[in-house]
């Protein structure tokens, strides 16, 4: 299981040192959002340049903006690794896959829990990851929505015969239980933010996600 911090929990006043205390996870996880596609405004592509400088853990950004390809390139060229865009922010989901691939970074597509699996089952052959909305995307700190599980399995029959490659990511309201249900559900990779960052020990809030 890779485990993904989301900095959207993080101590925005000491960034950095926030960082140190999640060093033994894989990946970051970056929510962009734009008071627009969802109810908050986090952060820019001056904050994934900063991050950049002083971690090598993998960049996962998650665009929850409803103009992800006006503001892509400042974030692939800012540092991030791999770029996760809504199905629901955009008319023409494989033009934005393309783009993303020819920027030269990996590819994800992200539901909300209202949009059904049916809306990606023919963009998944040619993405890498699928981002599982477990709440309603916008702020932390949420419950984990059940159904979810549903939509994981689901997709994970789909790669068998469609992309054995792709990664099933899940976010939101993950912790010991809700991480344990989405592992056996079929989920690669685990978002965490408020579980992790709202703890003494975030080590090892990292090392009971690890199923």
């Amino acid at each position: 299981m890779i485990i993904a911090p989301s900095i959207l929990s993080a101590d925005f006043g000491n960034l950095q040192e926030s960082i140190l205390k999640v060093k033994s996870a894989k990946w970051l996880h970056v929510d962009v959002m734009d008071g627009h596609f969802v109810p908050n405004i986090t952060i820019g592509p001056v904050v994934v340049k900063g991050l950049r400088k002083y971690t090598k853990q993998v960049l996962d950004t998650h665009l929850m903006i409803s103009d992800p390809v006006k503001y892509l390139p400042e974030y692939i060229k800012a540092g991030s690794d791999r770029i996760t865009f809504h199905i629901e922010a955009v008319k023409d989901p494989m033009k934005v896959i393309k783009l993303i691939k020819d920027l030269g970074v990996k590819v994800g597509i992200s539901i909300k829990p209202a949009t059904s699996v049916d809306s990606i089952k023919e963009y998944i052959p040619f993405i890498d990851q699928v981002l599982v909305m477990s709440v309603e995307p916008g702020f932390g700190g949420q419950s984990f929505i059940p159904n979810s599980l549903l939509k994981i399995s689901e997709i994970s029959e789909l790669r068998k015969s469609l992309n054995s490659d792709l990664l099933i990511v899940v976010d939101g309201g993950i912790n010991e239980v809700t991480g344990k249900e989405c592992s056996l559900a079929g989920a690669d990779v685990l978002v965490a933010g408020s579980y992790v960052f709202n703890s003494d020990n975030p080590e090892e809030r990292i090392d009971s996600l690890r199923w």
